[in-house]
């Protein structure tokens, strides 16, 4: 008889923040019976993958072992969890399972790529269960920044494994269920084999803060602010986005939302009855007929997105709204790494404008983390008493860090990135097989792949510029006239102070008067010649060596 084993398998989130795709399987190896947790998305930045409009983890192992798969299941609605659902349902062919508001959010995302909602089912939490083939799964609320989000109950004969999803120790969460001690003690009374845990603040040793504390220093802020006052947050922490309303309505000001993301996240909220008491909105227009300093904008963009309504706001005009000196921009939210630049960029555009900024470098008045500090990481690590704990949703150094604390704690600590698949049958963990993965972009309406070349190539035309290099060879095998050139991102002078482009052309015209007739007949090695000539060329007139594309057109 063959052996069966438990498996986990970390194909986005380990080893970064954003992107989360977790795989668990039982069964014999190679054969095992898989289950999927998360299918998120992470965003590009100009630097890195310039022009793309999503990132998406490479599913190509799983949709190799596409007839494996039994579920998918949604801890919960951020973009890094639920966003890939609709680019990735082909490939992977399986039901999706979620909460009822993250459920909403996932079937309107499937709609829009053209599929069924009945592709999504709607679960209810815990003590509930989902069978998926040697697995049984069980969303246990949890508290964060967004309602229903769960940790999971992963059951199989392999033993019981607790995912906790992303996840802060709040009782008083505002929107959402508070953390219950008592049940998640309760999980961990049988033994759990392993304990797959957040990690994004394992540095911060502060106690984390309850969502409950910032609406007052929200509404005080609201009362002392002259002019009209916009504010920012993840539309997807809903919790947030009703304490900045109601604050807003306490002071005395009309609120209106600004943002598709934005707009749609109230809707779903309201669709599944988690927001029965948000104040009365106003349109666009109506922001006119109101004194300024009796009007909030609630606005998408707080990490700097280009095309949101805060940067659209920052250049000066967003659906006929614009904001002037005495007005006040508030960011009620922690800038993620990575994202610095375009958020600075937006607060010195507003300054400009003469608004004054306010973001979380007040001394955190105006926003908390929804995601647990180590006093909270603690507290879950003692409560459920894993035999192993394995950190994810993390970059690296956060990973090390938490499987430092868990051996000091006396739990064994696996340290699994991206594509490390762990053996959990045994009492202690290892590492099985390394998987090859990587990331999809999602380019205009297109996915490429991360190696495929497309964005590696528009990234060295954006460094060093485009000559295109035209030839013409006539009937005999002769050049039919110089080659011409064409550029572009380069300078036009060169450092003797001549055309660039007379320069390449005079360069590339020598080369075909010097070249024999092998190599001209040779549309290979002409073109790798006519390459070489520019590049060096160009090199020495402006420094650069830029890319080059060269097309030989040869008559009949």
């Amino acid at each position: 008889m063959t052996k069966s084993r438990l498996m986990y398998l970390p194909l986005g989130g380990a080893g970064e923040i954003g992107m989360n795709c977790y795989v668990y399987g039982y069964g014999p190896a190679d054969a095992e019976r898989l289950i999927v947790v998360d299918l998120g998305v992470t965003f590009p930045d100009m630097d890195s993958t310039p022009g793309v409009d999503l990132i998406l983890p490479d599913v190509s192992w799983l949709e190799a072992r596409k007839n494996q798969i039994e579920a998918i299941f949604i801890t919960h609605g951020h973009e890094d969890h639920v966003g890939a659902v609709g680019h990735l349902y082909e490939r992977l062919g399986a039901p999706i399972y979620a909460r009822a508001f993250t459920a909403n959010l996932a079937r309107r995302k499937m709609t829009e790529h053209g599929y069924s909602d009945k592709t999504v089912k709607t679960v209810g939490k815990w003590p509930e269960t989902v069978k998926a083939g040697p697995f049984e799964v069980g969303f246990v609320p949890i508290s964060h920044s967004i309602p229903e989000s769960s940790g999971l109950v992963i059951d199989s004969k392999g033993g019981r494994i607790v995912h906790t999803g992303d996840f802060k120790i709040d009782v008083t969460p505002g929107i959402g269920e508070p953390f219950d001690h008592d049940l998640w003690e309760s999980l961990g009374k049988d033994g759990v084999k392993a304990l797959v845990i957040d990690s994004t603040n394992v540095f911060s040793r502060e106690e984390g803060r309850s969502e409950s504390t910032v609406g007052p220093e929200i509404e005080r802020f609201l009362k002392e602010a002259t002019g009209m006052v916009a504010a920012t947050t993840f539309a997807s922490n809903v919790s947030r986005v009703r304490t900045i309303a109601q604050a807003a309505d306490r002071a005395g000001r009309s609120v209106c939302l600004l943002g598709r993301s934005m707009r749609r996240m109230v809707e779903a909220a309201t669709e599944v009855g988690i927001l029965d008491d948000f104040p009365h909105v106003i349109s666009p227009e109506d922001v006119g007929s109101l004194p300024r300093e009796n009007v909030l904008l609630l606005v998408t963009g707080s990490q700097g997105e280009r095309r949101a309504a805060s940067a659209q706001l920052a250049n000066g005009k967003y659906m006929g709204l614009t904001m002037k000196e005495g007005d006040t921009f508030l960011f009620s939210s922690k800038t993620i790494p990575g994202n610095e630049k375009g958020v600075i960029h937006i607060m010195n555009q507003f300054s400009e404008l003469g608004v004054d900024v306010v973001d979380d470098s007040s001394g955190g008045l105006y926003h908390v983390s929804g995601h647990a500090n180590r006093p909270d990481l603690d507290v879950m690590r003692d409560l459920i008493k894993p035999q192993t704990l394995i950190p994810m949703h993390g970059e690296h150094r956060h990973l090390r860090e938490h499987v430092k604390i868990a051996d000091t704690a006396g739990v064994q600590g696996v340290l699994a990135v991206n594509g490390m698949m762990i053996d959990l049958s045994g009492n202690k963990p290892k590492v099985v097989e390394h998987i090859e993965t990587g990331r999809m972009y999602l380019d205009g309406s297109v996915k490429v792949g991360q190696f495929d070349g497309v964005i590696r190539d528009r990234i060295r035309m954006a460094l060093n510029g485009h000559v295109l290099v035209t030839l013409i060879i006539d009937e005999n095998g002769d050049p039919l006239g110089d080659p011409w050139c064409e550029v572009s991102g380069l300078s036009e002078m060169g450092r003797n102070n001549a055309p660039l482009v007379d320069v390449l052309e005079e360069d590339l015209s020598q080369f075909l008067g010097r070249a024999d007739n092998k190599t001209i007949a040779d549309d290979t090695k002409l073109e790798k010649e006519l390459r070489t000539v520019t590049r060096k060329s160009a090199q020495s007139e402006i420094g650069k060596k830029p890319e080059v594309t060269i097309v030989i057109s040869r008559l009949a």
